[in-house]
């Protein structure tokens, strides 16, 4: 055989079988770990989620805890033994009927403020979708208003809508006659929807700005391809993929509206005569300040429960219609 035969039939690092790559325990799955590396894991879950995890033990179930035993008493807020009711208070809640009275607006103000916000932000969200200067300035105008304190804003429109405030300064200007935005009841309670609705719909169109940038061009290009227009193109396609987003805004504006307090306080006070007085601002500026902190317990606990339910209802349903569309 040839010199040269034998150097090309000779086994070289080439032709030798690969060696075995060693697997680490760490590249298996947990469940098949050795249980020491199992151990160490989860030690070090618990680590990183006990801090988040203590918090809210600690501010939160603690305190829901405490509250919902207080309820059952008739506690001042200084007696160290109070007496035990059972369900009084809550007997007697149900049978209140400024509590009926606070329900009913705060019921306005939720139902109405939450379909405005929605729709408003929405609305504006499609038309601030891009890029563009002013586009940028409009989306810093229209999220300006979350940023100042309620306490500020019910101050501020209180001062715009009273009798002698900016508005009914134009009017009388313009020979026409002022209107009570403050004063009567009807136009007291539409002044504070109004006014919640401005504050609070900014969020709305930033959280349906970010949902719409999540949007694939390529759909809505072939959406324009296959002829559909544009409310085809929102109400099948955009829409429908901006279900997640819709949920999201909706419980979110709703249980802010179903706890509006401060925003009431500082702009009509809960008047005229209790027209504008809701169920946070009843717990609040009224049982509390009686000192019947038992009776003001239990209902934080009914809107608290009525808040949870709500929420949940709401994800429940469009988890039903997402299966339904899938199905």
């Amino acid at each position: 055989m040839r010199p040269s035969e034998l150097t090309a039939t000779a086994p070289g690092p080439a032709d030798d079988p690969p060696a075995p790559r060693s697997t680490r325990h760490t590249d298996l799955p947990r469940n098949r770990r050795p249980l020491r590396l199992r151990a160490v894991g989860g030690l070090t879950d618990m680590v990183m989620v006990g801090p988040a995890l203590l918090a809210v033990v600690v501010f939160v179930l603690i305190p829901i805890v405490v509250a919902a035993k207080l309820s059952l008493t008739n506690w001042d807020g200084y007696s160290p033994h109070p007496e035990f009711l059972g369900l009084a208070n809550y007997r007697r809640l149900f049978s209140d009927p400024g509590v009926a009275s606070a329900t009913h607006v705060t019921l306005v103000i939720a139902v109405v403020g939450t379909v405005a916000c929605n729709v408003l932000g929405l609305g504006l969200a499609m038309m601030l979708n891009g890029t563009g200067r002013l586009k940028a300035v409009l989306r810093g105008l229209f999220f300006y208003p979350h940023v100042l304190g309620a306490v500020i804003i019910g101050f501020l429109w209180s001062a715009v809508l009273s009798s002698d405030g900016a508005v009914n300064a134009v009017l009388t200007a313009a020979h026409h006659g002022t209107i009570p935005f403050l004063a009567d009841p009807h136009w007291a309670l539409a002044a504070v929807v109004f006014v919640v609705v401005w504050s609070t719909f900014g969020v709305n169109v930033v959280l349906y700005l970010s949902g719409l940038q999540t949007i694939p061009e390529s759909l809505l290009e072939a959406a324009r391809l296959d002829g559909a227009s544009r409310w085809q193109t929102f109400r099948h396609v955009v829409l429908p993929m901006l279900a997640p987003t819709v949920t999201i805004n909706v419980v979110l504006v709703l249980v802010q509206l179903l706890r509006v307090y401060d925003l009431v306080l500082a702009m009509t006070d809960g008047g005229p005569a209790g027209h504008t007085q809701t169920y946070a601002y009843m717990v609040l500026a009224s049982s509390f300040r009686n000192g019947q902190i038992g009776y003001a317990l239990a209902q934080s606990v009914v809107l608290m429960v009525a808040t949870a339910v709500l929420a949940i209802v709401i994800v429940l349903l469009r988890q039903r219609s997402e299966k339904a569309v899938e199905a």
